[in-house]
C-alpha cells in the first residue's frame, strides 16, 4: 500500500492543505470517524490520528465517514487508483459495476484479469489497504450518501442506484455506519425540493477533481467534434444524448471553477444507470488524472517543458462510449476531423435511434447508433469507400461478439494489438481507440500528422514516426498527455497562422 508519513500527513491536516484532497483520510480514533484534509473542523490531536490512502481501507478498518467533510466528494486520488495495472483494471471494473451483483465475486472479477483471486486480494491489499469486496462497498455506500446529500430522489430510487440489492439492506448499512437512517442524512435545503425521479426531474451530481483543470481545452476538444442532434455546446456548458440499454436520456455538464467541480445534471429514467453515466462523465472530462505529477514527469523532456508550462492542466479527453469512440475514430482516418464528423452524423442520421417525443429541447435528436444497430443497417449509402463501409460492419460485430473489446487488456501493447487484429484497423487508429476510449494512459499514435508537426516545430527538424516513437520512450508511462500537448500545440499554432493569413483576424 502506498506508505505514508504520519507526521507529514498531520501537517497536510493541520493547514487543510488542498492539494492533499483525495491523496489520504485521516482517520480519528477518538470518535471513530474518516475526514479528508481539508476538513474545517478543528484538527484532533496526533496520537488521535490514523491514517490511509484510500477511503475504502479507512472504512474496512471499522471508521465510519465524517458528515461535514463528506469523503465521498473527495476527488479521486492516486491511492484510490493504484500503482499496480492489475489493480487498475480491477477498479474500472468495480467502477463498472463487476461486484453489485448478487452472485458478482471476487473470483470472477480475478478471472476477468486474468490472475488468481488470491494475488488479486494480495495486490489490492498492498496498493489500497482494502479488499475488492470493501472497495465495492465503499463505493456503494459513498455513492449513496453522495445522492442522499445532493439529490432528492427517493430512497428506493438511492438504493437502487446505489446498487444495493434491497431497501432494508441499504437502510442496514447507514444505521450501522452513521447510527441513524439514510433520511437523517439529507440536507435541509434539498429535503424542502419535491421528490422527483431522475428521469422527470433529472439528478445533479456534483464531480470534484485536482486543479489545475483547462476547462476551455477540453471544451474546444469536444466543440470540434460535436455531432449535430447528438451533442452541443451552449456557452460553456457541453450536453449529448446518452444510450444505456433501450433507455435514453442525456446528460448536461457544467465547469464550477470556483469549487473545482463538475455540475453534472442527468435526465435518465433508469436510476440504476446512475453510476455507469457518472464513470462515463468521469473518463470523458479526465477527472482522475493527477496533472500535477504527470506534468511534473513530462517537463523533464525540453521538447515538452515549454508546453506543460503553457497548459499545466491538460487532460486527455475520453470518449462516451468505447464502440462510439472507435467507429468515430475509424470513420477519420485518413481525412480531415470536419470530414470524419460529417460522415459520423451521415452514420446517425442513417441508424441512430431518435429521442423519445417530448423530450424538452430535443427536436430531431437522436442517440448514436449502438454496435447492433450499426451491425444490422445497410451502410451503402454512407459517402465512403466500400472497404471502409465494411470494417465498420466489421467493427460493429466484433463490438457484439466481446463486450470488453474496448476495455484496456494486460498491457497497452496487447491492447492495440487485439484492436489491430480487427479489419481495417491501424496502428494510428488501434492506439487513438486505446487512448480514448479503453482510457490507457500510454497510448500513442506516433504516425499521427498532428504529432509529427509539433514535435517537428518544436526539434526543428522534421521526424519519421518511428524516430518520434523511440525519443516519446522517455515520456511513459504517460505518452497519451505527451500527444495531447503536442495536439493542443499544433492546433494554437494552425489558429495562429489562419489568423495570419487573414490580415490577424480569426476565420
Amino acid at each position: 500500500m502506498q506508505r505514508l508519513d504520519p507526521r507529514v500527513c498531520y501537517r497536510a491536516l493541520s493547514t487543510h492543505d488542498e492539494r492533499f484532497d483525495g491523496r489520504l483520510f485521516v482517520a480519528v480514533t477518538s470518535t471513530g470517524i474518516y475526514c479528508r484534509p481539508v476538513c474545517p473542523a478543528t484538527p484532533p490531536r496526533f496520537e488521535n490520528c490514523r491514517f490511509f490512502a484510500t477511503a475504502a481501507a479507512a472504512q474496512e478498518a471499522g471508521f465510519r465517514p465524517c458528515l461535514r467533510c463528506r469523503p465521498e466528494s473527495a476527488p479521486d486520488g492516486p491511492g484510490w487508483r493504484g500503482s499496480s495495472t492489475t489493480v487498475s483494471r480491477g477498479l474500472a471494473l468495480i467502477a463498472d459495476g463487476e461486484l453489485d451483483a448478487d452472485d458478482a465475486g471476487v473470483d470472477a472479477l480475478a478471472e476477468r484479469l486474468g490472475i488468481g483471486a488470491r494475488q488479486l486480494r494480495r495486490l489490492f491489499q498492498r496498493h489500497l489497504g482494502a479488499s475488492p469486496i470493501a472497495v465495492a462497498q465503499t463505493r456503494r455506500v459513498l455513492f449513496a450518501k453522495r445522492l442522499i446529500h445532493e439529490t432528492r430522489l427517493p430512497m428506493t430510487e438511492v438504493a437502487t442506484a446505489a446498487g444495493f440489492g434491497s431497501l432494508r439492506r441499504f437502510n442496514e448499512t447507514f444505521q450501522q455506519l452513521f447510527a441513524r437512517p439514510p433520511s437523517a442524512l439529507r440536507r435541509r435545503g434539498i429535503a424542502s425540493l419535491p421528490e422527483g425521479s431522475a428521469g422527470d426531474l433529472g439528478v445533479t451530481v456534483h464531480l470534484r477533481y485536482r486543479p489545475p483543470f483547462d476547462w476551455a481545452a477540453l471544451l474546444a476538444h469536444l466543440r470540434g467534434r460535436a455531432l449535430a442532434g447528438v451533442e452541443w455546446i451552449d456557452g460553456e456548458r457541453y450536453r449529448r444524448t446518452i444510450r444505456e440499454g433501450d433507455d435514453a436520456g442525456t446528460v448536461e455538464v457544467a465547469h464550477r471553477a470556483d469549487r473545482h467541480d463538475l455540475a453534472v445534471t442527468i435526465r435518465f429514467p433508469q436510476v440504476r444507470a446512475l453510476p455507469a453515466i457518472i464513470g462515463r462523465v468521469r473518463r470523458l472530462f479526465d477527472l482522475g488524472a493527477d496533472v500535477t505529477a504527470i506534468g511534473a514527469h513530462l517537463a523533464r523532456d525540453p521538447l515538452l517543458a515549454p508546453l506543460v508550462a503553457a497548459r499545466p492542466g491538460l487532460r486527455v479527453p475520453g470518449g462516451w462510449d468505447g464502440f462510439e469512440v472507435a467507429a468515430r475514430t475509424l470513420l477519420c482516418q485518413q481525412i480531415s476531423l470536419s470530414a470524419g464528423r460529417g460522415l459520423a452524423e451521415q452514420l446517425v442520421g442513417l441508424c441512430g435511434r431518435p429521442m423519445p417525443a417530448g423530450a424538452p429541447g430535443l427536436d430531431d435528436a437522436r442517440t448514436f447508433p449502438s454496435a447492433a444497430e450499426v451491425a444490422a443497417a445497410d451502410l451503402g449509402a454512407l459517402k465512403m469507400p466500400r472497404a471502409r463501409q465494411q470494417a465498420l460492419a466489421e467493427l460493429a460485430r466484433a463490438a457484439l461478439a466481446d463486450a470488453r473489446l474496448f476495455h484496456p487488456q494486460a498491457s497497452v501493447d496487447e491492447t492495440t494489438a487485439r484492436l489491430g487484429a480487427l479489419r481495417g484497423v491501424g496502428d494510428w487508429t488501434a492506439h487513438t481507440i486505446a487512448l480514448r476510449a479503453a482510457r490507457e494512459p500510454d497510448a500513442f499514435p506516433a504516425s499521427d500528422a498532428g504529432l509529427l508537426r509539433g514535435a517537428a516545430r518544436r526539434m526543428g527538424r522534421r521526424l519519421d514516426p518511428g524516430q518520434l516513437d523511440r525519443r516519446a520512450r522517455r515520456w511513459r508511462p504517460w505518452r497519451g498527455y505527451a500527444a495531447q500537448h503536442l495536439w493542443a500545440d499544433d492546433a494554437r499554432s494552425n489558429a495562429a497562422s489562419a489568423t495570419a493569413r487573414n490580415g490577424g483576424e480569426a476565420p
